[in-house]
Protein backbone atom coordinates (compact mmCIF):
# COMPACT_ATOMS: atom_id res chain seq x y z
CA UNK A 1 0.00 0.00 0.00
CA UNK A 2 1.58 3.27 -1.10
CA UNK A 3 1.37 6.29 1.15
CA UNK A 4 2.54 9.83 1.52
CA UNK A 5 5.02 10.37 4.34
CA UNK A 6 5.27 13.64 6.22
CA UNK A 7 8.03 14.21 8.75
CA UNK A 8 7.69 16.64 11.62
CA UNK A 9 10.42 18.43 13.59
CA UNK A 10 10.50 15.55 16.08
CA UNK A 11 11.31 13.17 13.21
CA UNK A 12 8.05 11.26 13.78
CA UNK A 13 6.49 9.89 10.62
CA UNK A 14 2.81 10.42 9.83
CA UNK A 15 1.30 8.21 7.14
CA UNK A 16 -1.58 9.17 4.92
CA UNK A 17 -2.76 6.18 2.84
CA UNK A 18 -2.96 7.11 -0.83
CA UNK A 19 -4.64 3.88 -1.93
CA UNK A 20 -7.45 1.64 -0.76
CA UNK A 21 -5.86 -0.80 1.73
CA UNK A 22 -6.06 -4.49 0.96
CA UNK A 23 -8.74 -6.37 2.87
CA UNK A 24 -9.12 -10.14 3.27
CA UNK A 25 -11.86 -11.84 1.31
CA UNK A 26 -15.27 -10.83 2.71
CA UNK A 27 -13.88 -7.87 4.66
CA UNK A 28 -14.00 -4.25 3.58
CA UNK A 29 -14.50 -0.72 4.86
CA UNK A 30 -17.98 -0.42 3.24
CA UNK A 31 -19.07 -3.67 4.89
CA UNK A 32 -17.85 -2.50 8.29
CA UNK A 33 -19.54 0.85 7.84
CA UNK A 34 -22.84 -0.79 6.90
CA UNK A 35 -22.60 -2.86 10.08
CA UNK A 36 -22.08 0.37 12.04
CA UNK A 37 -25.14 1.96 10.37
CA UNK A 38 -27.24 -1.08 11.30
CA UNK A 39 -26.18 -0.69 14.93
CA UNK A 40 -27.16 2.98 14.73
CA UNK A 41 -30.54 1.91 13.33
CA UNK A 42 -31.05 -0.18 16.47
CA UNK A 43 -30.29 2.83 18.67
CA UNK A 44 -32.83 4.99 16.88
CA UNK A 45 -35.38 2.16 16.83
CA UNK A 46 -35.13 2.02 20.62
CA UNK A 47 -35.52 5.80 20.88
CA UNK A 48 -38.54 5.80 18.56
CA UNK A 49 -40.10 2.97 20.58
CA UNK A 50 -39.46 4.89 23.80
CA UNK A 51 -41.11 7.98 22.36
CA UNK A 52 -44.03 5.85 21.18
CA UNK A 53 -44.61 4.73 24.77
CA UNK A 54 -43.96 8.05 26.52
CA UNK A 55 -45.12 10.47 23.82
CA UNK A 56 -48.52 11.02 25.43
CA UNK A 57 -47.32 11.31 29.05
CA UNK A 58 -47.57 15.07 29.49
CA UNK A 59 -47.77 15.11 33.32
CA UNK A 60 -50.14 18.07 33.14
CA UNK A 61 -47.60 20.02 31.09
CA UNK A 62 -47.64 21.32 27.52
CA UNK A 63 -48.44 18.98 24.64
CA UNK A 64 -47.06 19.04 21.06
CA UNK A 65 -49.75 21.41 19.78
CA UNK A 66 -48.70 23.99 22.35
CA UNK A 67 -44.96 23.54 21.80
CA UNK A 68 -44.20 22.77 18.17
CA UNK A 69 -43.79 25.48 15.55
CA UNK A 70 -44.50 23.38 12.46
CA UNK A 71 -43.41 25.98 9.85
CA UNK A 72 -40.06 26.31 11.64
CA UNK A 73 -39.65 22.53 11.76
CA UNK A 74 -40.56 22.31 8.07
CA UNK A 75 -37.85 24.88 7.30
CA UNK A 76 -35.39 22.86 9.35
CA UNK A 77 -36.36 19.72 7.45
CA UNK A 78 -35.76 21.54 4.16
CA UNK A 79 -32.25 22.51 5.32
CA UNK A 80 -31.30 18.87 5.91
CA UNK A 81 -32.93 17.55 2.75
CA UNK A 82 -31.21 20.20 0.62
CA UNK A 83 -27.89 19.27 2.25
CA UNK A 84 -28.44 15.72 1.01
CA UNK A 85 -28.85 17.04 -2.54
CA UNK A 86 -25.71 19.17 -2.31
CA UNK A 87 -23.78 16.15 -1.03
CA UNK A 88 -24.93 14.33 -4.15
CA UNK A 89 -23.36 17.13 -6.24
CA UNK A 90 -20.13 16.66 -4.27
CA UNK A 91 -20.18 12.96 -5.15
CA UNK A 92 -20.66 13.79 -8.84
CA UNK A 93 -17.69 16.17 -8.73
CA UNK A 94 -15.61 13.52 -6.99
CA UNK A 95 -16.36 10.94 -9.69
CA UNK A 96 -15.33 13.50 -12.32
CA UNK A 97 -12.04 14.03 -10.50
CA UNK A 98 -12.81 17.69 -9.79
CA UNK A 99 -11.11 18.43 -6.46
CA UNK A 100 -12.19 22.09 -6.21
CA UNK A 101 -15.79 21.22 -7.10
CA UNK A 102 -15.86 18.46 -4.50
CA UNK A 103 -14.57 20.78 -1.79
CA UNK A 104 -17.05 23.50 -2.81
CA UNK A 105 -20.10 21.22 -2.58
CA UNK A 106 -18.90 19.64 0.67
CA UNK A 107 -18.64 23.16 2.09
CA UNK A 108 -22.16 24.01 0.91
CA UNK A 109 -23.41 20.78 2.49
CA UNK A 110 -21.76 21.75 5.76
CA UNK A 111 -23.44 25.18 5.62
CA UNK A 112 -26.91 23.64 5.29
CA UNK A 113 -26.11 21.13 8.03
CA UNK A 114 -24.98 23.95 10.32
CA UNK A 115 -28.20 25.87 9.55
CA UNK A 116 -30.19 22.77 10.53
CA UNK A 117 -28.34 22.57 13.85
CA UNK A 118 -28.80 26.28 14.58
CA UNK A 119 -32.57 26.06 14.05
CA UNK A 120 -32.76 22.96 16.22
CA UNK A 121 -30.78 24.62 19.02
CA UNK A 122 -33.08 27.65 18.78
CA UNK A 123 -36.10 25.36 19.14
CA UNK A 124 -34.57 23.65 22.16
CA UNK A 125 -33.63 26.91 23.87
CA UNK A 126 -37.09 28.39 23.24
CA UNK A 127 -38.81 25.33 24.73
CA UNK A 128 -36.56 25.33 27.77
CA UNK A 129 -37.12 29.07 28.22
CA UNK A 130 -40.87 28.39 28.22
CA UNK A 131 -40.40 25.86 31.02
CA UNK A 132 -40.69 22.82 28.73
CA UNK A 133 -37.32 21.28 29.46
CA UNK A 134 -36.54 17.55 29.37
CA UNK A 135 -37.35 17.18 33.07
CA UNK A 136 -40.89 18.58 32.74
CA UNK A 137 -42.58 15.36 31.60
CA UNK A 138 -41.90 11.91 30.16
CA UNK A 139 -42.99 13.21 26.75
CA UNK A 140 -40.37 15.96 26.82
CA UNK A 141 -37.68 13.60 28.11
CA UNK A 142 -38.31 11.24 25.20
CA UNK A 143 -38.51 14.15 22.74
CA UNK A 144 -35.21 15.76 23.77
CA UNK A 145 -33.46 12.38 23.83
CA UNK A 146 -34.62 11.35 20.35
CA UNK A 147 -34.20 14.70 18.59
CA UNK A 148 -31.03 15.52 20.53
CA UNK A 149 -29.41 12.21 19.60
CA UNK A 150 -30.11 12.92 15.94
CA UNK A 151 -28.67 16.44 16.34
CA UNK A 152 -25.56 14.95 17.95
CA UNK A 153 -25.12 12.71 14.90
CA UNK A 154 -25.40 15.74 12.62
CA UNK A 155 -22.73 17.47 14.72
CA UNK A 156 -20.39 14.51 14.30
CA UNK A 157 -21.16 14.54 10.57
CA UNK A 158 -20.17 18.22 10.35
CA UNK A 159 -16.88 17.51 12.13
CA UNK A 160 -16.26 14.64 9.72
CA UNK A 161 -17.06 16.95 6.78
CA UNK A 162 -14.55 19.53 8.01
CA UNK A 163 -11.83 16.90 8.38
CA UNK A 164 -12.59 15.56 4.90
CA UNK A 165 -12.32 19.02 3.33
CA UNK A 166 -8.87 19.44 4.94
CA UNK A 167 -7.78 15.98 3.76
CA UNK A 168 -8.98 16.52 0.19
CA UNK A 169 -7.40 19.98 0.03
CA UNK A 170 -4.09 18.63 1.33
CA UNK A 171 -3.87 15.23 -0.39
CA UNK A 172 -6.34 15.44 -3.26
CA UNK A 173 -8.94 12.88 -4.34
CA UNK A 174 -6.89 9.83 -3.45
CA UNK A 175 -8.60 6.44 -3.31
CA UNK A 176 -8.54 6.63 0.49
CA UNK A 177 -10.24 10.03 0.48
CA UNK A 178 -12.83 8.85 -2.04
CA UNK A 179 -13.58 5.91 0.25
CA UNK A 180 -14.06 8.29 3.17
CA UNK A 181 -16.35 10.56 1.14
CA UNK A 182 -18.42 7.53 0.14
CA UNK A 183 -18.76 6.43 3.77
CA UNK A 184 -19.81 9.90 4.89
CA UNK A 185 -22.35 9.94 2.05
CA UNK A 186 -23.99 6.83 3.52
CA UNK A 187 -23.96 8.40 6.97
CA UNK A 188 -25.38 11.74 5.80
CA UNK A 189 -28.23 10.17 3.82
CA UNK A 190 -28.94 7.89 6.78
CA UNK A 191 -29.42 10.99 8.95
CA UNK A 192 -31.90 12.33 6.38
CA UNK A 193 -33.94 9.14 6.51
CA UNK A 194 -33.98 9.19 10.33
CA UNK A 195 -35.06 12.84 10.34
CA UNK A 196 -37.96 12.12 7.98
CA UNK A 197 -39.08 9.56 10.57
CA UNK A 198 -38.70 12.13 13.35
CA UNK A 199 -40.58 14.79 11.41
CA UNK A 200 -43.45 12.40 10.64
CA UNK A 201 -43.68 10.45 13.88
CA UNK A 202 -42.87 13.20 16.39
CA UNK A 203 -43.96 16.48 14.82
CA UNK A 204 -46.72 15.72 12.31
CA UNK A 205 -48.43 13.02 14.36
CA UNK A 206 -48.04 15.19 17.47
CA UNK A 207 -49.95 18.00 15.77
CA UNK A 208 -52.84 15.75 14.67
Amino acid sequence: MSSEIVTDPGDERVFHPAEEPHHPEGHSTPLGFWIYLMSDCLIFAILFATFGVLGTRYAGGPDPKELFDLPLVALNTAMLLISSITYGFAMLQMHEGNQKGTIKWLGITAAFGAAFLCIELYEFSHMIHEGAGPGRSAFLSAFFTLVGTHGLHVTFGLVWLAVLVVQVRKHGLTLANQRRINCLSLFWHFLDVIWIGVFTFVYLMGMI
